[in-house]
C-alpha cells in the first residue's frame, strides 16, 4: 500500500471537463489530484474520437478534440495538478469529523481530500476484450490493456493489436526497448494520426517492427505466461509471432463501475445534482459533465465547463469554510493574472 496522499480536491476523470475543473479550482488556490483509468488525459476526446472536430467551444470556430485537450493542459499548467493514470477508483468513504473523504484506487493509491469531484463522463471507460479464446488466463501477467510501466515491456517479444492512436503510439514508444515487436491490424488502413502512421511504416521498412495484416485467433503459452500468438492473415494463411507480452487496443466500453457502490443517489446510471453547486446527494461529492443529470441538462463540453465553475465556488467553501470568497474577474485581478503567469 502506498503512502496516503493529502490534497484539497480529488477529481475522478481527466477528460476535458475534469481538466477545466483544475483551472477553476486553481483560481481559488485549491490543489488537485486527478485519477483516470486511461493512460493519458482526454477521456473520450483522446480515446474515442481524437480527430473529431468540435464546433461549440467559445472563440474556436472549430477545434480538434486532441487540440482541445492540449490547450486545456496548457491552461492548467500554472496550478501544477498531479495525474494518476491507469487507475480506477474502487471506493470513496467519508472520514470522521471534517477530515473529508478517503479515496482508494485499484492500484493501492489512497487519497485524503475535503472534496471529491466526479468528472467521469458516462462512467469509467474499460477496455474491450478481444474475441480470442482463453485470453482471460493471460490478463495481468502477459496481456495488458494499458501500459503503466514501460520497463515491464523491456526486452520482451511484444504483439500490439489495433490500428488507432493507442496502438500506434505504443508501437513507436515500445519498439526501441522491445526484443521484437509485431503490430497486427485487420486492414492496411490505420485510424491514427498521419504522422504516427508514417513513423510506424518507417520502422517497418527498417525492419524494427513487423506488420501483419490479419487477426489474432489463438494464444500459446503455459499457465499465465504467453509465448506466442497465432494470426490469420487476410489472404487466409496462418502465421505465428513470438509474444511474451500482448497489448490489444480494441476500443473502450463505458460502465458506471464502482460509482454505483459509493452511496450516491443514482437515476438511470446518472448522478442527480442540484444546479447551484452540482453537488450529489452526498455533501462534498460533486458531479460535473456527462455523468450528472438535472432538469434541462445538455451533454455538451460547454455545459460541463459551466458546471465546473459553479462547483469550484462551492468546493472552496468546504475546503476553507472561514475564508470569504470575493469573486474576481481574471481580466481585472492582478493577483489572478500573476497565478496565470500573465504580465
Amino acid at each position: 500500500m502506498s503512502e496516503r496522499i493529502t490534497t484539497d480536491v480529488v477529481i475522478i476523470g481527466a477528460g476535458p471537463v475534469g481538466l477545466f475543473a483544475v483551472f477553476e479550482l486553481g483560481l481559488l488556490d485549491l490543489k488537485c489530484h486527478l485519477i483516470d483509468i486511461l493512460d493519458k488525459p482526454g477521456g473520450q476526446c483522446a480515446e474515442l474520437y481524437p480527430e473529431k472536430p468540435i464546433y461549440d467551444i467559445p472563440a474556436y470556430p472549430v477545434i480538434g478534440a486532441l487540440e482541445l485537450i492540449d490547450k486545456l493542459q496548457e491552461q492548467i499548467k500554472p496550478f501544477h495538478p498531479t495525474f494518476h493514470y491507469g487507475q480506477q477508483v474502487e471506493s470513496v468513504k467519508r472520514l470522521d469529523g471534517d477530515a473529508g473523504f478517503l479515496v482508494a484506487t485499484d492500484a493501492g493509491t489512497e487519497f485524503q481530500a475535503k472534496v471529491v469531484v466526479i468528472a467521469a463522463g458516462g462512467g469509467s471507460f474499460q477496455p474491450k476484450r478481444p474475441p480470442v479464446p482463453g485470453i482471460e488466463a493471460y490478463e495481468g501477467t502477459s496481456v495488458y490493456y494499458s501500459v503503466r510501466k514501460m520497463d515491464a515491456f523491456r526486452d520482451q517479444d511484444i504483439v500490439i493489436v489495433g490500428g488507432g492512436d493507442s496502438a500506434l503510439d505504443w508501437t513507436l514508444n515500445l519498439a526501441p526497448i522491445a526484443r521484437s515487436l509485431t503490430l497486427v491490424h485487420r486492414r492496411d488502413d490505420f485510424r491514427g494520426a498521419p504522422h504516427s502512421v508514417e513513423q510506424m511504416r518507417r520502422l517497418v521498412a527498417e525492419g524494427k517492427v513487423q506488420l501483419v495484416i490479419g487477426q489474432v485467433t489463438e494464444l500459446k503459452g503455459e499457465g499465465s505466461d504467453l509465448a506466442g500468438v497465432v494470426i490469420k492473415k487476410n489472404d487466409g494463411t496462418i502465421v505465428e509471432a513470438a509474444a511474451t507480452r500482448m497489448l490489444p487496443f480494441f476500443g473502450l466500453t463505458m460502465k458506471l463501475g464502482p460509482i454505483a457502490d459509493w452511496g450516491i443517489n443514482l437515476h438511470e446510471n446518472l448522478i442527480p445534482v442540484d444546479t447551484e453547486k452540482f453537488e450529489t446527494s452526498e455533501p462534498g461529492i460533486f458531479a460535473i459533465g456527462d455523468i450528472n443529470t438535472y432538469p434541462g441538462k445538455l451533454k455538451l463540453i460547454l455545459s460541463g465547463f459551466h458546471e465546473a465553475a459553479l462547483m469550484s465556488q462551492a468546493a472552496k467553501r468546504i475546503v476553507d469554510p472561514t475564508k470569504r470568497i470575493v469573486f474576481q474577474y481574471t481580466t481585472s485581478s492582478t493577483n489572478l493574472q500573476k497565478k496565470l503567469g500573465v504580465n
